[in-house]
């Protein structure tokens, strides 16, 4: 039905007053078009992440060698603010009694032993191209007198 008056539009269209043929070869053509979509999908990834171990351990204190840091540090300021040897050697005295009593103390400290892999996992949005075809537009061909004629329309 659609065809019969589509033709017959054609034919009032194109028709002249003098004697004109009849539409001939008359051809209804639907004409698609492709549309491309991107679509969100979530996926689970997962990675292996290298993670350091630790070892905790006490090293005890070295009295002797804070003793001597002391002295010469005492030694020095002692000297510096008096300007004389006798300060200097009561700033020895005090640092080194200072610099022994910090020696002497133990302390924690960690070092890496080694490492361990460990899994992490998260959701992450990837997008894929997804292509439809739709109907784009509609033509009709068919010949007067030997000609061609194309006419576009939309349903």
């Amino acid at each position: 039905m659609k065809q019969l008056l589509i033709t017959a539009g054609v034919v009032a269209l194109t028709s002249t007053t003098a004697m004109a043929e009849t539409p001939k070869n008359v051809r209804v053509f639907d004409h698609v078009k492709t549309i491309t979509q991107q679509v969100p999908t979530t996926e689970r990834q997962c990675f292996r992440n290298k993670k350091p171990v630790y070892s905790t351990y006490k090293r005890e204190g070295d009295a002797a060698g804070g003793a001597l840091a002391g002295m010469i540090i005492g030694g020095l300021l002692g000297k510096g603010v008096t300007g004389d040897d006798g300060g200097a050697a009561a700033g020895a005295i005090v640092g080194g009694l200072i610099g022994a009593d910090k020696g002497s103390q133990s302390r924690t400290e960690r070092e890496i032993i080694g490492y361990e892999y460990v899994e992490t996992c998260e959701n992450v949005t990837l997008y894929y191209d997804k292509k439809t075809e739709v109907y784009s537009h509609s033509t009709i061909r068919f010949f007067i007198d030997g000609k061609r004629y194309v006419v576009e329309f939309q349903r």
